[in-house]
């Protein structure tokens, strides 16, 4: 049905990325945390490269989502990049939310601008680790083992993103406000990608004029290999697409295969940082909760907490960070440490307040991990999906890292920095999103990453006793939060 394996093609794959865990399901690659054109093309110099930029849009309105989409691809082609061999992905997530209509359109109005009118847009949001399928042109989610359509999830009912339509071509009629009619959608159905083939799929892509949508049905990678290959053909008779995906089309798009899982011997250790490592939490979700406590019961951890009143309280603010980094520097010297926000979330019924005390406490969080630098923890696991952008483009100052696999198939992604402050350089950085991952997960990354530490350690140092270096357990995981 399929290609044996994907080869990485000559076009370069820009990916635009709107939240920080997109590249969980690809090894090897680029990530850029500061959208500058130069750095990009950095990244994409080699033909066949792929690398993502961190946009973080899905937490922007829908006019800043457009702007910053827009810069970023007119930088990267103003640095050189040249857009005729450029495939360019909008990438978000599997269970529909995000700026879906308006991305994807903005690019192919920077794209137009240099003569290269997208003939069609590729709209392929099966994620296949977490369950997301679509089949017949009907999305669905794996909810408590059970696959049920899209709509009919709490992801459906998102205040932001909300919608009622599972069927792909009438869901992008549904968000377009009727832009996009249903019958317009193109159809990429099971019966054309395995009984046709490639080249059934790529005749249905070759007839895409005028940034028509192309809805694409993916229950397994093999599927999305086969509509790789086709998109390479149309690519080459001239024809121009772009891609909004889920993390999981990305792998094939970028010529790789199969999962690249972490065990202790793959993570980077040195003997020159702190033998210790440093955790953050700002996610609020039950499972984070409970992955905290299973923390807790491997032991070896000290935990601060930074207290949200104390943070929102002008007289104590600065005393009790001084508290916590003070805290946290000394407990690096002997031990793992946490470092979480409060676990009661503090609310107030004006949205911009809100947003006010989430900037607030954010914006704690990251000053203490900029102080902690100078300690040299071992690595640092960031838990939460704004939390990981935040710790790393700003707490870390990483401004390039290169995705080292991930610790479990399709979730939760090491980066290794390669252009950051001296003293980052060398720290596994792990992306962590809220919900994602079963009870022991956190617990199970961490025993890793120590054990990789420990191994790093000279000779004459005697190490505590640790289990045999395996990875972990890849079964039974938990949702995915892209």
């Amino acid at each position: 049905m399929s290609p044996s394996a994907p080869t990485a093609p000559s076009r370069r794959v820009l990916v635009l990325d709107d939240d920080p865990t997109g590249s969980q399901c690809v090894a090897g690659v680029d990530v850029v945390l500061t959208p500058e054109g130069a750095t990009i093309a950095q990244a994409l110099r080699e033909p066949g490269s792929t690398c993502f930029v961190l946009t973080n849009t899905r937490a922007l309105d829908e006019a800043d989502a457009v702007a910053v989409n827009r810069r970023v691809l007119e930088d990267v082609i103003a640095a050189g990049v040249d857009p005729r061999g450029l495939h360019v992905v909008s990438r978000s997530d599997s269970t529909l939310r995000g700026h879906v209509i308006t991305e994807p359109s903005a690019l192919a109005d920077v794209l137009a601008a240099h003569d290269r009118d997208v003939d069609g847009i590729l709209f392929c949001p099966a994620m296949i680790e977490a369950g997301r399928l679509t089949e017949g042109g009907i999305h669905r989610a794996r909810i408590d083992g059970e696959l049920v359509e899209v709509a009919s999830t709490p992801f459906a009912a998102d205040a932001t993103f909300g919608y009622s339509r599972s069927d792909l071509a009438g869901f992008l009629e549904e968000r377009s406000g009727g832009a996009v009619r249903a019958g317009d959608v193109l159809q990429v159905g099971l019966e054309d990608i395995r009984d046709g083939g490639v080249d059934r799929v790529t005749e249905i892509l070759a007839a895409a004029r005028e940034r028509q949508w192309i809805a694409v049905d993916a229950v397994e990678y093999e599927d999305m290999e086969v509509v790789v290959a086709a998109l390479a053909r149309v690519e080459e008779q001239g024809h121009v697409l772009l891609t909004r995906c889920a993390p999981s089309f990305v792998r094939p798009l970028a010529g790789q295969h199969g999962a690249q899982v972490l065990a202790a011997e793959d993570v980077p250790g040195d003997p020159s940082r702190s033998d210790h490592g440093l955790v953050v939490v700002g996610s609020h979700v039950p499972l984070t909760t409970r992955q905290l406590e299973r923390l807790r019961g491997r032991g070896g951890i000290e935990e601060l907490e930074l207290e949200v009143p104390r943070l929102l309280d002008a007289d104590s603010r600065r005393r009790h960070l001084d508290e916590v980094v003070a805290g946290a520097r000394e407990a690096l010297e002997r031990s793992e440490v946490v470092v979480s926000t409060s676990r009661d979330l503090v609310r107030n019924d004006s949205p911009d307040e809100s947003l006010a005390i989430a900037r607030s406490v954010s914006d704690a969080v990251v000053e203490v991990v900029q102080q902690l630098r100078s300690s040299r923890p071992s690595w640092v696991v960031a838990k939460g999906g704004i939390t990981s952008h935040e710790v790393a483009a700003s707490g870390l100052q990483i401004r390039r890292a290169e995705v080292a696999g991930q610790f479990f198939p399709g979730q939760i992604s090491l980066f290794d920095p390669i252009d950051a402050p001296e003293e980052v350089l060398g720290t596994p950085y792990v992306v962590f999103p809220g919900n994602v991952g079963g009870d022991d997960a956190l617990a199970e990354v961490v025993e890793v990453l120590a054990r990789a530490q420990a191994a790093s350690a000279p000779a004459s140092i005697p190490n505590p006793a640790t289990p045999d270096t395996t990875a972990p357990d890849t079964t039974a995981r938990g949702d995915h939060d892209e």
